[in-house]
């Protein structure tokens, strides 16, 4: 028992050293690269806003199929593959001339951290039943570690070439420096202890029965609407966000600055917020999360000073880590044990069509009327989020036990 405790103890950290890496070398090669290096190759918004949505839109097809299978043939063999998908993917950025080609490697990209997420979610949340907030949170940290570092280090790189006659090649070296990244994921994971669960027979019904359960679950569904609604917001704000601020005449670094802070403010607050959700009302803490997130996205377009434009992606960035840490934790509580991989799947796949919807339907908005509108947009998603998770959670009747 105590040799058990000091492996899952060791687990966590290991887990969350491969999420800093995966999550560091993908998000350089999109924040704030991805918008300028298409800009650079001469994409229009909408054309940006298909760029973008297409890296989560993979997480929409493969998220469910690879929670269910990451309870039939083994956890580690999924993340095997992933590893290799990010080592790959940043090289494929280095080869293009036209922005179109952003697309199908934005959608492969993607796949990795489609893998990635509901697995290592899934992992955590069965080893650790009784603080799986706290140990969500602490994995969550390590990435957002790197996702904080990621635009720093990226908008450096992009400032540091500028004086080149090329302006192309100035982003190409951070697809470079993602590749470099990407190594450590693939080697950690062949040293992860291969899962018992891998030789169990998949059948077509399997897919069925776990999406009909889901579907049915009032509380499962309005919850992975509620993440849906946040990485809505998200998406909207690390797409137009550099582009908004970048017509201000705000530097590429500085752009880097404001993201690396409102990221860094998730990233030392989740352990903190994911110990408290193993504490108080998750469900309160799901809805006041998603209301400060809203509302501190829409005044976004109100603004163009720097330090305001940090100190409001700051409130940005506590709503999404209050909220976000409370759905993982919650999904854990109210769902089956024999359904929690595709429920974490498919969980992953709603907050991955926010994702992708996001900046596909402000691209519209901002291109025909205003950056303001379109970062109000998100404050409507959220609220309407938020009723809805208030009457499936909170009515007596959709109490039920699971």
């Amino acid at each position: 028992m105590k040799e058990q405790k000091e492996l899952n103890s060791k687990l966590i950290y290991y887990l969350s050293l491969i999420g800093f890496f995966a999550i560091f070398s993908t998000t350089i090669s999109k924040n704030p690269v991805l918008p300028l290096y298409a800009k650079a190759l001469g994409a229009t918004e909408i054309l940006l806003g298909l760029i973008s949505a297409f890296s989560p839109l993979a997480g929409i097809l493969f998220s469910f199929p690879v929670g269910l299978l990451s309870d039939k043939i083994g956890k580690k063999k999924l993340l095997i593959i992933s590893g290799v998908i990010f080592m790959i993917s940043p090289l494929m950025y280095l080869f293009i001339n036209n922005p179109i080609w952003l697309i199908p490697i934005r959608f492969f990209h993607g796949i990795a951290t489609a893998i990635l997420g509901p697995v290592i979610s899934a992992i955590i949340i069965s080893k650790y039943q009784n603080n799986k907030g706290e140990k969500l949170g602490i994995y969550s940290s390590s990435t957002l570690v790197g996702r904080t570092l990621a635009p720093l280090l990226g908008g450096f790189i992009i400032s540091y070439f500028t004086t080149s006659n090329l302006p192309i090649s100035n982003y190409k070296y951070v697809y470079i420096t993602a590749f470099l990244l990407s190594i450590p994921v693939f080697l950690c994971i062949l040293f992860l202890e291969k899962d018992k669960s891998s030789n169990k027979k998949v059948h077509i019904k399997d897919f069925y029965i776990n999406l009909r359960y889901f579907l049915k679950n009032k509380r499962l569904l309005s919850t992975s609407l509620v993440e849906m609604a946040s990485y809505f917001s998200y998406g909207v704000l690390e797409t137009y966000l550099p582009i908004y601020l970048s017509k201000l005449e705000i530097p590429a670094y500085q752009i880097g600055i404001i993201f690396s802070l409102q990221i860094f403010s998730i990233a030392i607050t989740k352990p903190f917020f994911g110990k408290l959700s193993d504490k108080i009302d998750k469900k309160k803490q799901i809805l006041i999360g998603i209301m400060i997130l809203g509302f501190s996205i829409s005044l976004l377009g109100f603004f163009s000073s720097i330090i305001i434009e940090s100190v409001i992606g700051i409130f940005f960035g506590l709503g999404l880590s209050f909220s976000t840490i409370a759905t993982n934790s919650y999904i854990g509580e109210i769902t089956k044990k024999d359904k929690l991989g595709s429920s974490l799947g498919l969980f992953s796949s709603l907050m991955d069509i926010g994702q992708s919807l996001g900046p596909l339907i402000a691209g519209f908005i901002i291109s025909y009327f205003s950056f303001r509108l379109g970062f109000i947009l998100c404050l409507v998603i959220s609220i309407l989020s938020g009723i809805n998770f208030f009457f499936s959670n909170f009515n007596s009747f959709n109490t039920k036990k699971r």
